[in-house]
């Protein structure tokens, strides 16, 4: 007897045994690598998301320094009206006079010449900075090409507003800044991703837009 159950016992598993072993093993691993795989995926969304947000910031804090820092001066005199350039924007495109910091390796008052430039379905803003002396652009000995500040948006934009000068009353969003010899109060900018992804509106206000720009914007705010 003792033999018969000594040899059962030998006979190991069974193949059903084996069979049902190698199913939950199967299961077991297909569970890991899907929680795997969901991890990874996670992990890459979360990488991508830091690094668009980082994208944005910089830019927007860029932007906003730079076009906050705009001063009064002339750059160019309109040759039909003999009117000062101060500011010129559009759309797509806008001039304006701001000192350069240390860190760009300029001093003094430069021309700032935002764009946005389009081609090949790609979308990207463009800086340009030129000398600005006696209410004049300086043009460089050898010609450089524009600055990228950003590429691979899907669109960009700018719009201008102040204070009307008829009403007193803050006036409205203007794509078209037509009084170039002024500063606007405040200059928005909208930029999307290439796949429609809307970044947050940058909206800056302009310190020396003037004094009683400034008087008229704050008591309409009030």
């Amino acid at each position: 007897m003792r033999r018969r159950v000594a040899a059962a016992g030998a006979q190991g598993f069974t193949l059903i045994e084996v069979l049902l072993a190698t199913v939950l093993l199967a299961a077991g691993l297909a569970i890991a690598f899907s929680t795997l795989g969901a991890a990874t995926q996670a992990t890459r969304r979360g990488e991508a998301l830091a690094e668009r947000n980082d994208r944005i910031r910089a830019v927007e804090g860029f932007l906003r320094k730079r076009i906050a820092a705009a001063r009064p001066l002339a750059f160019a005199t309109d040759d039909d009206t003999l009117v000062p350039q101060r500011f010129v924007g559009g759309p797509d495109r806008m001039q304006f006079v701001a000192d350069l910091p240390d860190y760009l390796g300029r001093g003094g008052p430069h021309l700032h010449d935002l764009r946005v430039h389009t081609e090949g379905g790609e979308t990207r803003i463009e800086v340009d900075f030129r000398l600005v002396l006696a209410g004049e652009t300086i043009e460089p000995n050898e010609p450089r090409p524009p600055e990228t500040l950003v590429d691979g948006i899907g669109a960009a934009s700018f719009r201008y507003r102040a204070i009307d000068r008829e009403s007193g009353e803050l006036g409205d969003w203007q794509d078209d800044w037509e009084a170039s010899d002024r500063l606007p109060l405040l200059v928005e900018v909208t930029i999307s991703d290439a796949d429609e992804r809307a970044w947050p509106p940058l909206l800056v206000a302009l310190p020396q837009a003037g004094g009683q720009a400034e008087d008229g914007f704050m008591g309409g705010l009030r």
